[in-house]
């Protein structure tokens, strides 16, 4: 019967017989020697145009069915789905490879413009006699610039051959938009889109982390600037492939911003927040590091025998700027986050201290203004130290905060002045007889653009939860008003410490008691909102502060402690810091 159809067919149905017997279905059945074909035309650089042809072959599989066989209908499915699947995202994985390592040398190139680099040259310059006596058998490093002169047009740099190699991909994936296997419709290009996404990722990760297990990461400006450079050729790539480059930066660098990625690993977020926290405010803690309000920026402090970083380099205003546009509104308030965490444990730890010392200082608030007593009474109290390190810890986590707001006010005035100054109206219009729900709803809103408050929402939403875990609201404020009068009797035993040395070139303090100030203004300012109560009357016992509050004033200072004072103390301290710069002969 089989031999009668096909004469049979041979004489009636020749057309129909030929598209039979031509069907390209038969590769089904060799699917190991088709996956050699495709690896074998993925090494050939003057194939790649053609490798979707492996793909597409696969739409044929589905005439390879018949009737009389349905049990083969399954099988094939799964077999032309899974070749089909596999083929692109080799195709798709080539692609990503080939358009980050170009990604990669334009990092290279715009990295050598970095102003790091032009040191040498300008040193050079200045040194020119010098260095021909010298150095003469040095070789000269080439400038900015020289990879684009060509002594021969046969002469192909590393860059040249990878854009070769990704027009000839590119013109591969645009062959055929679409096309369908067993009902499944597929886009060639979404394959590319998806596994882009997930590799640039860890590329921009990586650019902050060169050397994946040592602590230390790039400055946040050389990131940025990878991130720039990523993103120019990212953008230049939808005139080569229908790839929607806009939609997949904003997905990649939104990702950023969050603690983990689509894929649940570190972002840049998660890096820079436990790099500030755990290298650079930790050290600030024991002593390497102070802030400098003169700079705008925490300044290292080399000791002999320690190898510390640059902390300027990481924290001055172009790095805070940089900091806040790599990590974006929602990085910056999980770095917020986590600042306020480090603050709330401090905290509980100085409501211990202030337990502890309940007796002697309630007694020391009733006779403030008897010195007898209060002289009788100060030896009583224990861990003043503790209480002042623990202080200067929170006034430093504070001004790393303040700089770090700082910065995201500037990026977002610069991308968003729009919505910068109806903010910034708004805030104004805050006064005191306002309700604390309202007030402080406005301070959330002009934090998340980085404008400073008179009461940090931040912190009162983190003291707030503290005041939660006690049973009794009174003593809760009570040991706040305590914690107040601790800190004022222990400031003055900072004047027999001999790192409280002042330094006119930093503006501060060696061992960082000028972070005092903020802490406590800002502290006093959160706790007493939390307790509904007037700022202004507790911080009164504060005046030496008035420069960082805005709830005092220079004529309450001027009451107790004359300008005239103040003026010919600063000009002592002036003068002796610049005898102790002078060169000893």
């Amino acid at each position: 019967m089989n031999l009668i159809i096909f004469h049979t067919k041979m004489l009636d149905s020749v057309e129909e017989l030929m598209v039979e017997t031509s069907d390209l279905s038969i590769f089904c059945f060799y699917v190991r020697f088709l996956e050699k074909l495709f690896a074998s035309t993925m090494e050939e650089p003057s194939m790649l145009r053609y490798a979707i042809a492996y793909p597409y072959l696969c739409t044929d599989f589905c005439h390879a069915t018949h009737p009389l066989c349905p049990e083969e209908g399954p099988h094939l499915r799964t077999c032309a789905l899974s070749l089909c699947n596999s083929f692109l995202e080799e195709i798709a994985k080539q692609t990503c490879i080939c358009i980050l390592d170009i990604c990669a040398e334009q990092y290279n190139l715009t990295e050598k413009l970095l102003p790091k680099y032009c040191a040498a040259t300008i040193s050079k310059a200045r040194n020119k006699r010098a260095q021909k006596v010298a150095k003469k058998g040095e070789p000269e490093r080439d400038k900015p610039g020289a990879e684009s002169h060509r002594k021969d047009r046969s002469l192909a740099t590393n860059l040249d051959k990878l854009h070769i190699t990704l027009t000839e991909l590119c013109w591969s994936l645009n062959q055929v938009t679409s096309f369908v296997v067993f009902e499944h419709t597929v886009t060639p290009a979404e394959y590319l889109s998806s596994q882009l996404e997930t590799r640039l990722s860890r590329s921009l990760v990586l650019l902050a982390k060169p050397t994946p297990n040592s602590p230390e990461l790039s400055r946040p400006s050389e990131v940025l600037t990878g991130v720039q450079a990523y993103a120019t050729f990212l953008v230049s790539l939808m005139h080569r492939v229908a790839l929607d480059t806009g939609r997949l930066l904003r997905s990649v660098l939104l990702q950023q911003t969050q603690p983990l990625d689509a894929n649940g690993e570190q972002t840049l977020t998660t890096l820079y927040t436990n790099w500030y926290l755990e290298s650079l405010l930790r050290q600030a803690s024991m002593g390497s590091i102070v802030f400098s309000p003169a700079m705008k920026s925490f300044v290292s402090i080399p000791k002999e025998g320690e190898q510390t970083f640059s902390a300027e380099e990481f924290s001055d205003v172009s790095e805070m700027r940089a900091l806040s546009q790599l990590l974006g509104p929602y990085g910056m308030k999980f770095l917020s986050d986590n600042l306020m965490w480090h603050v709330t444990s401090q905290m509980v730890e100085l409501k211990k201290l202030v337990t502890e010392n309940m007796d002697a200082l309630v007694q020391i608030r009733s006779n403030f203004y008897q010195p007898e007593q209060m002289a009788a009474l100060l030896p009583r109290l224990t861990s003043v130290e503790n209480v002042l390190k623990r202080m200067t810890i929170i006034g430093e986590i504070l001004c790393f905060r303040s700089m770090a707001q700082e910065g995201l006010r500037e990026v977002f005035t610069n991308h968003c002045p729009f919505l910068m100054e109806p903010i910034e109206c708004l805030k104004e219009f805050v006064n005191p007889d306002m309700d604390i729900k309202v007030t402080l709803s406005i301070f959330e809103l002009a934090t998340a653009a980085g404008v400073p408050c008179d009461i940090d929402p931040a912190l009162v939403c983190a003291l707030s939860n503290l005041k939660k875990d006690s049973s009794s609201p009174e003593e809760d404020y009570k040991i706040a008003c305590l914690l107040l009068v601790f800190v004022a009797v222990s400031l003055p035993l900072l004047a027999n410490d001999a790192s409280s040395v002042y330094t006119t070139d930093i503006n501060g303090y060696s061992n960082n008691i000028h972070c005092l100030a903020k802490a406590i203004i800002q502290v006093s300012a959160a706790l007493f909102t939390v307790y509904n109560k007037n700022i202004e009357t507790h911080l009164k016992e504060f005046l030496m502060l008035v420069e960082e509050s805005s709830f005092l004033t220079i004529d309450m200072l001027e009451t107790c402690f004359p300008y005239v004072l103040l003026r010919n103390a600063y000009r002592e301290v002036s003068r002796s810091s610049a005898l102790n710069r002078l060169p000893a002969h």
